[in-house]
């Protein structure tokens, strides 16, 4: 299984940590934050089993980090509707555009969705956390 953060956010995160003139630099917030949704493992690019149902990026917002630790939804994207196809929902993938855009990650859904022809499906919430070693 693949799901978690892509490498080249975590690379990007991680260097943040090196000195300047060593390499360092500065990470910028993404412009933009996209779900699609999956019928399985999106594997180590994000690109793998994209639900046939919809193939579109939804987009969201998440809140502040909380304890510096953990984010969470503050406006949940838009519900998909399935174009005409039946299939079990199981991840979602994370990105920074609604097309192209880079990979920032993906993981299991709470519970698989069966998703018939005409349904709509909501992702209510969304998390993200790193547990901190020091507080």
């Amino acid at each position: 299984m693949t799901a978690g953060f892509a490498s080249s956010l975590i690379s990007g995160w991680l260097n943040t940590l090196r000195t300047t003139g060593n390499g360092g630099a500065a990470y910028s917030a993404v412009a933009g934050t996209f779900a699609q949704m999956h019928t399985g493992d999106p594997g180590a690019a994000g690109t793998s089993n994209v639900s046939v149902g919809s193939t579109t990026r939804n987009s969201f917002v998440f809140s502040s980090s909380s304890s510096g630790s953990a984010l969470t939804l503050a406006t949940p994207p838009s519900a998909w509707t399935n174009g005409g196809t039946s299939e079990t929902l199981t991840h979602v993938s994370l990105w920074s555009a609604s097309s192209g855009g880079t990979f920032l990650g993906s993981g299991p859904l709470a519970s698989n969705k069966p998703w018939a022809s005409a349904d709509t499906f909501t992702l209510t919430t969304l998390g993200v956390s790193i547990t901190p070693q020091a507080t």
